[in-house]
Order: C-alpha cells, then structure tokens, then sequence
C-alpha cells in the first residue's frame, strides 16, 4: 500500500477534529472570539479534506474537483486568523462591519479566480499530474492571482505575529505562556506552507495540510488556557449582559481579562484595548481600589470611587477564581452600588446628632430654668411674707415694697415669655420649618411688641432695611432672635438714646445688625458674653434685671437657621450685636434638606 494511503487517513483524523473543533465554537457563539476561531477551524477542515481525497485522486478530473473544495477554506483562512488576533490581543475595537467586508475583497476574488480558472487561466497557467511517486500528483505552474493571494496572506501574517510578539513581550507569568502557545501554533499552517513554495526542502507533495496538525495540538492546548482566564464561559456571559453590579476579572499576575459593561461605565478608560495591561495601569487614577484588588481576597469593604460627578460608594468583593475547586487561577472583583445606603446612613447619622444636639439643648433650657426662675420666685415669696408683716400696721408705707414686687413678677414674667416662646416650638420634637420672610417686615413688628418699653424710657428705634429684603428662616425663631436683641438693647440704653437696625447682603447671606448708644459691654463680660452655657443677667440702665436666657436662645437659634451671631461693643460707645441668616436665594437648598430631618424627627 502507498504511503499516500497513510497520509489520507492522518489529513482524515486532522479534519474531524477540526469539526469538531467547530462544534466547540458554535456551543460557545456568543463569543467573538470563538465564531472567528471557529470559522478558522472550518476553513482548515475543507483543505485537509479536499487534500486527503486530491492526494488518493487517479484523474486529473478529480483532482480538480478536490482542488476546489480545498479551495473553499484556503482563501479565508488568514483572514478568520487575523480577526482572531485582533481579538486576543484585545484590539476587538477593530473588528467592525466595514474592516471585515474590506478584508474580504481579496479572499473572494481568489475564490472566484480559483473556480474560473478553465477561462482564464490567471491562477494556475497549467495542471499535469506526475507519477514518481508511484501514485498520480498533481504539478500546477502558478499564475499571477496565486501569487497575489500569497502575498496578501503572508502581509497579514506578519502583521498578526507581530501583535502577539508585542503581546508576549509586555505579558508575564502564565499569560506569557498561553500567548507562547497561539504564537507556536499559528506558525504549523503557516511555516509549512512557506516550506513548501519557498522549494529549501524537496517536497513532492504538499505538506501545509499537514501544519494543521501541528497547530491544532498547540490550538488545543493555547485555548483551553485562554478560556479559562481570557474568556468568560458562556453562562457568565450572559449573566455579564444582565448584571447591574461591576464585574471584573484579572489573573494571577493581576493582569485584566474580562469586564463587563457596568464596569466599563464605573472605571473610566476601561475599554478592550486595555485587556492583558496591568492592574497598577488600569487603575492608577483610583488607588483606593487597587489597593483592595493588590491584596489578599476579602470580603466586602465599602470604598468611593474617585473620579465621579456627585459621590458614589461602591461595596468591594474580591474572590479567586478555581481551577477544578481548588487551584487559583484569577481573581474576580464585584463592585456594588451602595450609594444610596450611605446616603441615607449619613442622613441619619446627621438627624441622630441634631436630636442629639437639641437634647443637651433643652437640658441647658431646664438648667436655666432651675437657676433663674427658683431665685426670683423665692424674693416674691420673701417680699410676700414682709408684707404680710407689715400690713398689719397700716401706718407704714408699703411703696417701695410693691415697687420691688411688680420688678421681680416683670422678670419672672419675661422669663416665662421667652421660655414659652422656646417650648411651644418645640411641640412633638424639634420642628424647623423656614420660610421666605420679609426681613422689613419682621422688624417692624418686633419695634410694635416693644414700643410700650422704649417709650417708657424715650428710646427712639430706627430701622434702615427696605421693605422686600427677603430671608430664609423659621418665623417663630426669626422673631423671636429679633426680639431678644431689641429688648436688651432697650434695657442697656439711657433714657433718651436710640436704637438703629440694618441689613448688608455678605458672602450670600443677610446680616442684620442691631446698634444702640448704651454704656456698652464691659470688658470683662465681652470675650465669654457668647461662650457661656448660663450667662450671668445685667441690671439695665433702669434698673431692670435679666435672666440671662435671652442670648443664649438667639444664638442656638441663629446656628439652626444656618447663620452667626457675634458683636461689636467699646465702652460708653454703645454695642452693636450682629447675625446672619441665609437669604431666599437658598430657600430650595434648606427647604429639601429640612423636609428630610422633619420626616425622620
């Protein structure tokens, strides 16, 4: 039996597994890459079944007939390998509609050149068949569209070793070895081919079908590796296509092998030309996360993600990916989205320290009130009794004593007043509601309040804000920060004084400032005057006495309405007492973050 015989049955075994080889890849469709490794492993099946039947042929006829049946496969084999290499040297971007239809040009017209060849005689200018070997081969004087077919294969050959012998310079570790693998295998179809016409070694047949054999071994090996950690398997696909949270994929060396479109949208410049780059390159601009992704897999921590328009927090998982259960061969990174977790963690962390806050507020409150209205109330009680005493001699004048009576019942009054004020706002948590208010407005009716007092005493009150200066604050707070000021500017002004009010709109807020022409503040009282938990009450210019609750009311009401408080004062030369509130320029701003706390409190 002739060793051709032998050869058939070889080239035979070659194309059934390269069908079978194509069944793999059309299990696994949904892959790029695995459609054009396939449609590669096809294109070889037709020339090692064309040339497994030309090479046991015994008419010139036949051999023909198998000629073109190899020759449905040899013009697009090169192509289908180049678009493999775009694609497994990440340069998938490249494989566009348009790029391949170009690329088919020269292949189709080999084709038809090649099966219209009796008319023109441009691809083989003759075909005899040759006997020495004991069995018929055929002997074809090549024209000039072979040789053009050659030369555009063998051009993008060289440009595709060339991608991978980049691709294998810049991998390490095992990606160097997978990429070693392709390379080695590309070269069986190809180097056999180049042996054959290049005529160094005396072939009498054709022995590039039988390259096919060398590089499906190597093709075997390569891409079993490849699809472990280059490709996601076909159910990871998919769930890829559906998934919301971020997934991306790195091998041992933390080299990047897959990701899929949430995570191209989270990590900015994360396209497929950056697969097989590094870690350390891929995420520079995001350190926090690489962090993460350089050490050891963990369970989740929660991360911000750099980069982003409004702040977004991200749960980090890192976990290996197993080979067989056991041996690690890459690592998997989920980002989940917990931005809006953390948002409403910090909305209610910040409503937790304002209760917070206005707890020990209202235990001041009562402080105060255990401090001021108890000594009050106890001289009222004395005075009641000495008058009952002295009652009983109606000769004795009681003047002085009903004088001293109805000032301490005006304070104890006053106290009261304010400590309601502060209360009934207070109904079922601490309410602030702000609203746009006429600043002109406001004023007036605080003057109105108070006339009784700066009259008794002949103070003139001035005020310069026009009407529709607006402001956003609560209005029970608003007046009530207002009215505290007034009256104690009455109460630290001589007979005969004045007081003026004004507004300057500064850094985006309104700042009102209350002048009077009093004694002024002493020095000693001036640095703590605003920093005491229980300020000490000041006898007026008349004589009247403080509780010492004003102040400290306006000033935790002026820093929940978003503004400061602070004074001016120089001895005999009066005091001026300031404070800003936001403007209604804001009121969108504060009334959406207000509505937040109202609904928690």
């Amino acid at each position: 039996m002739s060793y051709n015989l032998y050869l058939s049955a070889l080239l035979m075994g070659a194309t059934c597994c390269s069908l079978v080889l194509c069944y793999l890849c059309w299990k696994r469709r949904e892959l790029p890459i695995a459609i054009s490794y396939g449609l590669g492993a096809l294109t070889g099946a037709f020339y090692t079944l064309g040339y497994a039947f030309e090479i046991v042929s015994t008419s010139l006829e036949h051999i023909r007939f198998w000629l073109r049946v190899e020759y449905m496969g040899i013009p697009f084999g090169t192509l289908f390998w180049f678009i493999m290499v775009l694609q497994y040297t990440g340069r998938q971007a490249l494989v566009k509609k348009w790029v391949v239809a170009a690329l088919m040009v020269v292949p189709l017209i080999t084709f038809v050149a090649h099966h219209t060849n009796e008319w023109h005689h441009l691809f083989y200018k003759s075909m005899t068949l040759n006997y020495s070997e004991g069995f018929p081969l055929v002997t074809l004087d090549k024209g000039p569209l072979y040789y053009f077919h050659v030369y555009y294969s063998y051009s993008f050959f060289v440009i595709g070793m060339v991608l991978m012998l980049q691709m294998f310079i810049k991998e390490k570790g095992r990606m160097k070895k997978q990429v070693a693998l392709m390379i080695i295998g590309s070269w069986g179809p190809f180097g056999f081919t180049l042996i054959y016409l290049s005529g160094v070694i005396y072939m009498p047949i054709d022995i590039s079908p039988f390259g096919f054999v060398i590089s499906g071994i190597f093709y075997l090996w390569g891409i079993y590796q490849f699809n472990m950690l280059r490709l996601a398997p076909l159910a990871l696909q998919k769930i890829f296509e559906s998934m919301q949270d971020a997934v991306i994929v790195l091998d041992m060396e933390n080299s990047l092998t897959s990701f899929n479109q949430s995570a191209a949208r989270i990590i900015q410049g994360l396209t497929n030309k950056r697969i097989g780059n590094s870690a350390l390159e891929i995420f520079a601009d995001y350190p926090v996360l690489l962090e993460r992704i350089m050490q050891q897999p963990s369970l989740g921590s929660r991360i911000k993600i750099s980069g982003q328009a409004d702040r977004e927090f991200y749960n980090v998982h890192i976990s290996y990916i197993t080979k067989n259960g056991m041996k690690p061969v890459g690592k998997m990174v989920l980002l989940s989205d917990v931005t809006e977790s953390v948002r409403s963690e910090e909305i209610l962390l910040d409503n937790a320290r304002q209760l917070s806050e206005l707890n020990t507020f209202k235990d001041k409150m009562f402080n105060v009130v255990a401090h001021d209205i108890r000594d009050p109330l106890a001289v009222l009680i004395n005075l009641m009794e000495l008058m009952e005493e002295e009652m009983e001699d109606c000769g004795e004048n009681h003047e002085e004593i009903v004088q001293e009576m109805g000032e301490q019942i005006h304070n104890t009054f006053t106290l009261v007043e304010s400590l309601l004020d502060w209360f009934q706002s207070q109904r079922g948590g601490m309410v602030f509601n702000p609203v746009v208010r006429d600043l002109a407005q406001a004023i007036q009716m605080n003057i109105r309040f108070l006339q009784v007092r700066s009259e008794g005493k002949g103070i003139h009150i001035h005020s310069l804000i026009p009407e529709n200066t607006l402001v956003f604050a609560d209005k029970e707070m608003l007046d009530l920060i207002i009215r505290n000021l007034l009256s104690n500017a009455i109460k630290f002004t001589d007979y005969g004084g004045s007081i003026q009010l004004d507004a300057q709109l500064a850094n985006g807020k309104m700042v009102v400032s209350v002048s009077d022409t009093g004694a002024g503040i002493p020095l000693e009282q001036a640095d703590t005057l605003l920093n005491e938990a229980y300020p000490a009450s000041s006898v007026g210019t008349a004589g009247e006495r403080g509780v010492g609750l004003g102040l400290t009311l306006c000033r935790e009401f002026v820093r929940l309405n978003g503004g400061e408080i602070w004074f001016e004062s120089a001895p005999q030369q009066g005091s001026t007492f300031y404070f800003s509130v936001p403007t209604s320029r804001k009121a969108s701003t504060y009334s959406i973050e207000w509505d937040e706390r109202r609904e928690i409190v």
